[in-house]
């Protein structure tokens, strides 16, 4: 909005007002706003002057309404935390700072298409930091889809797209898109990396949902959702092709024990699909976490098969057997530990059920393990620094039992 500022009597006032609200750009928080104070010495003439008392009320009712004014255009572009990117109105995908970020997002993104993960491409970019992207294109090594990487970049330039028809940002989607495709195996997973790179990160990955929203993707690309209608006919039928073979690697991957399906492990071998161990601490096992994912996946399927079905049953019946009943997980302060706090398992008769991240195929029994990848069936048996630095109990299937299943069930 232009503010006709020629209407005041002196130059002093519209430096008043100009100074009135003005934004601080805080990096490390990128998510508030903050207003500075100012020396309003440029208002001095302006209120020195010799005027009646009207005049003086009236110019200082006129600059009263226009702090409000300044008050709310500022809110209305008040920067956006990266963690809320994609929680805004659609129309907000047309702004100002709408389109900074997506300026960022494409900064950041791989000549292959995909990104780094655990970057805000909120926070604001300098000069030199934005020669250092730019000269760092070609270095793809760490593109990955751990910890949501891509799959908000993309869903964003998406949106820009929608509410601007920049080509830019539909190319950068494209290239996206393109990169979750080249970055599946042949046999329908996905790895934590692509380009492949020594170790667990070529597991086939459902940690952290890691293949799971490829999927949620491709799906939408493949289903024609009007966010992504730009996408296009061959890459929809790749994008068809591609949730298929997932799925096969879903039914084909979920543990069998004595002869009955149970869940899944959080990362499988990328050959033969058997549980396999990633980090020091995430050995072979049944997930309690991120099984949740994958039936949640499986339930949103329209026309689901026999052999669908019988996996969404047979998990939520595992689910149901290994909950944990009786105990609750409790922060305990304590300022003379590392974090300042612990965290402890308590009884407690009234508590809602829990579930294990990890549960000990063939025994059910939960386990946890530290960085020394003993297993130990307790939580206070291992590391101070992994109670309290990982997720290894919480309410991880509650709500796909309250309320995501019994939903499915009666759509049936």
């Amino acid at each position: 909005m232009r503010m006709d500022l020629g209407r005041f009597p002196c130059s002093g006032a519209k430096q008043c007002i100009r100074t009135l609200f003005a934004y601080e750009d805080r990096r490390n928080t990128p998510a508030h706003v903050v207003y500075k104070k100012h020396s309003y010495l440029g208002c001095n003439s302006f209120f020195s002057q010799r005027m009646n008392p009207a005049r003086i009320l009236s110019n200082c009712l006129i600059l009263f309404c226009l702090s409000l004014v300044f008050s709310g255009a500022a809110q209305a572009q008040e920067a956006v935390p990266w963690k809320d990117v994609l929680s805004q109105s659609p129309s907000w995908y047309g702004s100002e700072e709408a389109l900074r970020i997506a300026e960022n997002i494409l900064l950041h993104q791989k000549q292959n298409g995909g990104w780094y993960k655990n970057i805000d491409m909120a926070a604001p970019i300098t000069d030199t930091e934005r020669s250092a992207l730019i000269a760092e294109k070609s270095e793809c090594m760490g593109t990955t889809l751990d910890n949501g990487a891509g799959f908000v970049q993309i869903d964003y330039l998406a949106r820009v797209y929608q509410q601007t028809g920049g080509d830019r940002w539909k190319e950068a989607a494209l290239a996206g898109i393109d990169y979750l495709l080249a970055a599946q195996y042949r046999n329908g997973g996905w790895p934590q990396y692509y380009p492949l790179r020594e170790g667990y990160y070529s597991r086939i990955t459902f940690n952290d949902n890691a293949m799971i929203a490829a999927m949620n993707l491709l799906r939408a690309v493949a289903k024609k959702d009007p966010l992504y209608a730009f996408a296009g006919n061959r890459r929809r039928k790749k994008a068809k092709q591609a949730i298929d073979k997932g799925l096969d690697v879903i039914l084909a991957s979920q543990i069998r024990v004595n002869g009955q399906l149970t869940a899944w492990c959080a990362q499988i071998d990328e050959e033969d699909l058997s549980p396999a161990q990633a980090r020091a601490y995430e050995l072979p096992s049944t997930s309690g976490s991120e099984s949740v994912g994958i039936v949640r996946y499986l339930m949103q399927l329209e026309r689901p098969n026999e052999a669908v079905i019988q996996a969404i049953e047979s998990a939520v019946r595992w689910f149901r057997e290994v909950q944990l009943e009786n105990i609750r997980l409790e922060r305990v302060e304590n300022a003379d530990l590392p974090r300042g706090y612990d965290r402890v398992v308590v009884p407690d008769p009234d508590a809602e059920p829990l579930w294990a991240r990890f549960y000990e195929i063939g025994t059910n029994r939960p386990i946890f393990v530290g960085r020394d990848s003993v297993v130990r069936y307790a939580l206070a048996e291992i590391e101070h620094e992994r109670r309290v630095g990982y997720s290894y109990l919480g309410a991880y299937a509650r709500e796909l039992l309250a309320t995501d299943y019994p939903q499915w069930k009666a759509g049936r």
